[in-house]
């Protein structure tokens, strides 16, 4: 394959307004294309560039298609206690599971704990920045969502179950910078792949299969992504696809494998306040407690520090807010086309 291209290092606020103008040609309403384009640039920010503003044109093309409404009209459709369910009429994923964080704080503060559900979303992103939502709340956040069948169910040649992802983030006393667990179900993220395509590099052959089920390290050739620790990683998709959609009325993974339907996206947001418990010692200071300990084991040999999940994020993230955010030059040109097509101005920093 070639070498990769160079990247460009391009503002965050101009990649935030480029990105948001994009998604509002394409159909989304304004407050929707701002949404998304924090995500995507937060993704961005913190080296999550499968998750990041090469998305926009599947979200575009999302749109034109009506798997997303760009004008959708989230409603609730169940509250039982501490836990609701929202009707997400095909809304931007951005949006809806940006409501169901908020509905699932808001229900935490009156009951210690609360669950939401989001039904008939679109992709979620990267949902580690709905779990930092809630953190910020100075709550616990647990985050997970579903959809079709992406990745190779353990055992099995072809696809038979999601990526589904989970984050897990905890507030210490900085609410800026939470313990944040972001994680994939699958061996590699799919848009990692897609990155990978972008940036015209070469996969590690563990990473995907083709339309045979054969390993591949050609990016365009992967028909789906392999689970991460075999069994361990297929099983934990299969009962987030329990916990999200099942529970929420909305099963993705047994239409689409038996009537060949795609249902949709599907998201789950738990807040849990850690005042209910009534601890002697301020959670928070327990956090940091755990934090500095782990931070003092001694580094393993070629590891400069041990760091807490999300840390390294967190300090890509302030090293790109003050330098840029390179994007790779096959994105760029992917946004320069939809830009083109839609009669937007292409910023002189993309060009």
């Amino acid at each position: 394959m070639n070498a990769a291209p160079a990247r460009k290092l391009i503002p965050r606020h101009a990649l935030e307004a480029f990105s948001a103008s994009l998604l509002e040609a394409g159909g989304f309403r304004p407050d929707y294309a701002r949404q998304t384009a924090e995500l995507l640039v937060w993704a961005n920010l913190r080296g999550a560039d499968s998750h990041g503003v090469l998305r926009i044109p599947r979200y575009i093309e999302m749109a034109e298609l009506g798997i997303v409404k760009g004008d959708a009209k989230p409603a609730l459709a169940r509250e039982f206690g501490a836990i609701a369910v929202i009707d997400g009429d095909r809304a931007p994923g951005a949006a809806g599971m940006a409501l169901a964080a908020d509905k699932a704080v808001g229900l935490a503060g009156k009951f210690g704990i609360g669950l939401c559900s989001i039904m008939r979303t679109s992709h979620a992103g990267a949902v580690g920045y709905f779990a930092e939502r809630v953190a910020k709340a100075g709550m616990i956040g647990i985050v997970m969502s579903a959809s079709k069948p992406l990745m190779v169910y353990h055992g099995s040649r072809g696809e038979g179950v999601s990526t589904n992802p989970l984050s897990i983030a905890a507030p210490g006393n900085n609410r800026d910078r939470p313990i944040l667990l972001d994680m994939s179900t699958a061996a590699v993220a799919l848009g990692k792949v897609m990155a990978a395509r972008d940036a015209g590099k070469p996969i590690p052959s563990d990473w995907g299969v083709d339309t045979n089920g054969v390993a591949t390290t050609d990016p365009a050739q992967v028909k789906a992504v392999l689970p991460m620790a075999g069994p361990k990683g297929s099983g934990l998709s299969l009962m987030i696809e329990v916990l999200v959609s099942l529970l929420g009325g909305n099963p993705l993974i047994s239409v689409a494998l038996k009537e060949k339907r795609d249902a949709g996206f599907n998201g789950l947001v738990i807040a849990i306040d850690p005042r209910a418990f009534g601890l002697d010692i301020p959670f928070e200071d327990e956090i940091e407690q755990l934090a500095g300990a782990i931070r003092s084991l001694s580094p393993a040999e070629g590891v400069d520090q041990v760091r807490l999940p999300g840390e390294r994020g967190f300090d890509l993230a302030e090293k790109r807010i003050e330098d840029g955010i390179p994007i790779a030059a096959g994105t760029l040109a992917r946004l320069a086309a939809e830009a083109a097509k839609r009669g937007i101005a292409i910023p002189l920093q993309f060009k």
